[in-house]
């Protein structure tokens, strides 16, 4: 009886383990145009690899003057390949990306465009990389957005819904909270909070559905070391700490909005925090013709800075730039003497540069 339950269990299993086997393919020798292989084989079985150069003006179709490929179930991976010494391989942008020739490869003088990905601009305004004689020549770089913000903060007894964790987040993205079971969104019931200028705004409060606006548990402070870790803002400091309560400051360029001081609730919640919102302008000094060409200049608001100008003229000649609430406004170009005495009159132009 055992003997005829094993060999149904032998006549079950023996096909499906032949199809595994089966399954991996092999794969032929590549024929590899302009090159040569190590070891030469007329097959190469399946997890098993190859190397291979290429011969005169030619180059393999990955980085480095020799390659590796692997064979995957009957395909090799990546194709070996050897391509002109003029052509380029597809470059590798960190948080961009372009639309990829169709078969890989760029010939010498072609150009891509990179767009940045969401939170991600382009560094110096360069957007275009170019094949120069099978090198990329100038590849744009994307780094973090400054009006990017970091990860939401944290809300005690609240997640955010709709989306997956991330660590940054695009201007005018909006998150939103849900409080546990039990507790409630307290006062005008704001569920989301919004980046705005690198910083988020003000976000929601969960209270105890149980408990009720005049109850003594929330209106009672306690120990901030009752609360554990203190909380952090974007772009400000701890600048006073007290048995009772935190006091902030923010960074240069920033201003203060919110509450004085942060206390810790006797049921073990912090306060509202304040927020630091941008309160800076930039000129990039090459979007004006009329300026010398310094790259971008940041600018606290209520400044005023003398820029200079294109040498068009025997004597230095200067413009105004004023930050005023967001707003940037040059005046036309005029002589240093004029330019101190404040009487330079018109407008380069005006442009809005936050809403603060």
């Amino acid at each position: 009886m055992c003997s005829r339950y094993l060999g149904f269990i032998l006549l079950v299993w023996f096909p499906g383990a032949l199809h595994a086997q089966s399954a991996a393919q092999p794969c032929p020798a590549p024929s590899l145009v302009h090159g040569y292989v190590f070891p030469v084989k007329e097959t190469y079985s399946h997890d098993s690899k190859l190397t291979y150069a290429c011969r005169n003006t030619r180059k393999p179709a990955v980085q480095g003057w020799w390659a590796e490929s692997v064979c995957q179930n009957g395909t090799w991976s990546p194709t070996p390949r050897c391509i002109g010494e003029t052509a380029c391989i597809p470059p590798t942008i960190p948080n961009g990306k372009y639309t990829q020739s169709s078969d890989g490869l760029y010939e010498n003088g072609d150009v891509i465009r990179i767009s940045c990905d969401e939170a991600y601009e382009h560094k110096d305004h360069d957007a275009t990389g170019k094949c120069i004689n099978g090198t990329w020549s100038s590849l744009p770089v994307c780094e973090r957005s400054m009006l990017a913000c970091s990860e939401p903060p944290k809300v005690p007894h609240a997640v955010i819904t709709g989306l997956g964790y991330q660590e940054l987040f695009a201007a005018d993205s909006e998150v939103q909270y849900e409080c546990e079971d039990g507790y409630i969104i307290e006062g005008v019931h704001k569920k989301s909070i919004i980046c705005l200028g690198g910083n988020w705004t003000e976000g929601p409060v969960c209270r105890s559905s149980t408990s009720s606006g005049s109850n003594e548990e929330e209106i009672q402070n306690a120990p901030i070391e009752s609360c554990g870790k203190h909380p952090s803002i974007h772009n400000g400091d701890i600048v006073e700490t007290r048995e009772m309560y935190l006091k902030y400051a923010c960074n240069s360029f920033y201003r203060y909005v919110g509450p004085k001081t942060v206390v810790c609730h006797s049921n073990g919640t912090w306060s509202n925090v304040p927020s630091c919102r941008a309160t800076y302008c930039y000129v990039d000094t090459r979007q004006y013709p009329e300026l010398q060409p310094d790259g971008v200049k940041y600018m606290k608001d209520g400044e005023k800075v003398s820029m200079a100008c294109v040498d068009d003229w025997l004597t230095p000649y200067f413009s105004l730039v004023r930050c005023s609430d967001g707003i940037i406004r040059l005046s036309e170009c005029c002589m240093w003497i004029t330019t101190k005495l404040g009487l330079c009159s018109g407008t380069l132009m005006k442009r809005t540069m936050f809403t603060v």
